[in-house]
Protein backbone atom coordinates (compact mmCIF):
# COMPACT_ATOMS: atom_id res chain seq x y z
CA UNK A 1 0.00 0.00 0.00
CA UNK A 2 1.50 3.08 -0.86
CA UNK A 3 1.15 6.09 1.79
CA UNK A 4 -0.97 9.18 0.91
CA UNK A 5 -2.81 12.20 2.95
CA UNK A 6 -5.45 10.38 2.01
CA UNK A 7 -4.96 7.62 3.63
CA UNK A 8 -3.48 8.90 6.72
CA UNK A 9 -6.47 11.00 6.96
CA UNK A 10 -8.43 7.62 6.70
CA UNK A 11 -6.08 6.34 9.15
CA UNK A 12 -6.49 8.89 11.93
CA UNK A 13 -10.48 8.85 11.43
CA UNK A 14 -10.41 5.17 12.44
CA UNK A 15 -7.32 4.72 14.68
CA UNK A 16 -6.63 8.21 15.96
CA UNK A 17 -10.62 9.69 16.28
CA UNK A 18 -9.32 12.62 19.21
CA UNK A 19 -6.77 13.88 16.40
CA UNK A 20 -9.26 13.41 13.77
CA UNK A 21 -12.60 15.04 16.25
CA UNK A 22 -10.06 18.13 16.47
CA UNK A 23 -9.30 18.71 12.56
CA UNK A 24 -5.36 17.28 12.45
CA UNK A 25 -4.69 16.19 9.53
CA UNK A 26 -2.39 15.51 6.76
CA UNK A 27 -1.44 17.98 4.59
CA UNK A 28 1.76 16.72 2.49
CA UNK A 29 4.13 13.32 2.66
CA UNK A 30 7.02 12.25 0.59
CA UNK A 31 9.97 10.18 0.80
CA UNK A 32 12.07 13.18 2.76
CA UNK A 33 9.08 15.74 4.48
CA UNK A 34 5.65 16.05 5.97
CA UNK A 35 3.25 18.24 6.93
CA UNK A 36 0.55 17.89 9.09
CA UNK A 37 -2.08 21.00 9.94
CA UNK A 38 -4.73 21.59 12.08
CA UNK A 39 -6.96 24.69 12.62
CA UNK A 40 -7.98 26.61 15.75
CA UNK A 41 -11.63 25.95 16.51
CA UNK A 42 -13.92 25.59 19.54
CA UNK A 43 -13.58 21.82 20.08
CA UNK A 44 -9.46 22.35 20.35
CA UNK A 45 -9.30 26.16 21.97
CA UNK A 46 -7.71 26.34 25.43
CA UNK A 47 -9.01 28.87 27.92
CA UNK A 48 -6.84 31.87 26.42
CA UNK A 49 -8.38 31.07 23.01
CA UNK A 50 -5.63 29.58 21.20
CA UNK A 51 -4.84 26.11 19.97
CA UNK A 52 -4.60 23.66 23.21
CA UNK A 53 -1.13 22.42 23.80
CA UNK A 54 -2.13 18.84 23.56
CA UNK A 55 -3.72 19.24 19.82
CA UNK A 56 -0.37 20.88 18.73
CA UNK A 57 1.63 17.77 20.30
CA UNK A 58 -1.04 15.12 18.44
CA UNK A 59 -0.18 17.23 15.05
CA UNK A 60 3.36 17.45 15.68
CA UNK A 61 3.86 13.70 16.48
CA UNK A 62 2.04 12.75 13.56
CA UNK A 63 4.06 14.78 11.07
CA UNK A 64 7.16 12.55 12.97
CA UNK A 65 5.33 9.41 12.96
CA UNK A 66 3.92 9.20 9.70
CA UNK A 67 7.07 9.14 8.17
CA UNK A 68 8.19 6.62 10.90
CA UNK A 69 5.71 4.22 9.65
CA UNK A 70 6.15 5.41 5.87
CA UNK A 71 10.00 3.84 6.45
CA UNK A 72 8.84 0.99 8.26
CA UNK A 73 6.01 0.14 5.45
CA UNK A 74 9.28 0.57 2.45
CA UNK A 75 11.42 -1.55 4.80
CA UNK A 76 8.79 -4.76 4.16
CA UNK A 77 10.28 -5.75 7.40
CA UNK A 78 7.76 -5.66 10.91
CA UNK A 79 9.20 -3.38 13.06
CA UNK A 80 7.98 -1.56 15.86
CA UNK A 81 7.24 1.83 16.70
CA UNK A 82 6.93 3.97 19.77
CA UNK A 83 7.27 7.77 21.62
CA UNK A 84 9.79 7.29 24.39
CA UNK A 85 10.20 11.11 25.23
CA UNK A 86 9.28 14.44 23.76
CA UNK A 87 10.36 17.76 24.48
CA UNK A 88 8.03 20.99 23.18
CA UNK A 89 8.40 24.70 23.26
CA UNK A 90 6.04 27.40 22.52
CA UNK A 91 7.31 30.98 21.32
CA UNK A 92 3.88 32.04 20.23
CA UNK A 93 0.22 32.22 20.73
CA UNK A 94 -1.37 29.46 18.19
CA UNK A 95 -4.70 30.89 16.54
CA UNK A 96 -5.63 30.37 13.09
CA UNK A 97 -4.37 27.22 10.73
CA UNK A 98 -1.12 26.08 12.39
CA UNK A 99 0.88 23.79 10.03
CA UNK A 100 3.70 21.29 11.78
CA UNK A 101 6.90 20.68 8.82
CA UNK A 102 8.82 17.58 9.78
CA UNK A 103 12.37 17.26 7.48
CA UNK A 104 13.80 14.42 8.99
CA UNK A 105 13.03 11.27 7.21
CA UNK A 106 16.47 10.81 6.76
CA UNK A 107 16.91 9.68 10.40
CA UNK A 108 14.25 7.34 9.88
CA UNK A 109 15.68 5.45 7.51
CA UNK A 110 19.31 5.18 8.43
CA UNK A 111 18.04 3.82 11.73
CA UNK A 112 15.70 0.92 10.33
CA UNK A 113 18.78 0.01 8.34
CA UNK A 114 20.61 -0.10 11.48
CA UNK A 115 18.25 -2.05 13.01
CA UNK A 116 18.09 -4.59 10.12
CA UNK A 117 21.67 -4.87 9.79
CA UNK A 118 22.28 -5.43 13.69
CA UNK A 119 19.05 -6.80 14.86
CA UNK A 120 19.14 -4.18 17.66
CA UNK A 121 16.78 -1.62 18.39
CA UNK A 122 17.35 2.30 17.87
CA UNK A 123 16.77 5.57 19.03
CA UNK A 124 16.39 9.14 17.42
CA UNK A 125 14.71 12.18 17.48
CA UNK A 126 12.79 13.94 15.51
CA UNK A 127 11.50 17.41 15.13
CA UNK A 128 8.81 18.90 14.07
CA UNK A 129 7.85 23.22 13.94
CA UNK A 130 4.53 24.63 14.16
CA UNK A 131 4.17 28.12 12.14
CA UNK A 132 1.01 30.05 11.59
CA UNK A 133 -0.50 31.18 8.43
CA UNK A 134 2.22 34.06 8.26
CA UNK A 135 5.05 31.83 8.29
CA UNK A 136 6.09 32.66 12.24
CA UNK A 137 6.79 29.90 14.35
CA UNK A 138 4.68 28.83 17.45
CA UNK A 139 5.56 26.01 18.83
CA UNK A 140 8.89 22.90 18.21
CA UNK A 141 8.43 19.35 19.49
CA UNK A 142 10.88 16.93 19.54
CA UNK A 143 10.10 13.25 19.68
CA UNK A 144 12.90 10.33 20.78
CA UNK A 145 11.43 7.19 18.58
CA UNK A 146 12.34 4.02 19.26
CA UNK A 147 12.35 0.97 17.04
CA UNK A 148 12.97 -2.21 16.75
CA UNK A 149 12.60 -5.49 15.22
CA UNK A 150 9.61 -7.96 16.03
Amino acid sequence: MDVSSQKLNSFLMFKLPSAWLCGVRVKEIDETHCITTVTHRWINQNPFNSLYFAVQAMAAELSTGALVMTAIQASNKRISMLVAQNNSKFTKKATGKISFICNDAHLVITAIEETIKTGEGQTFWMRSRGVNENGDEVSVFEFEWTIKLK
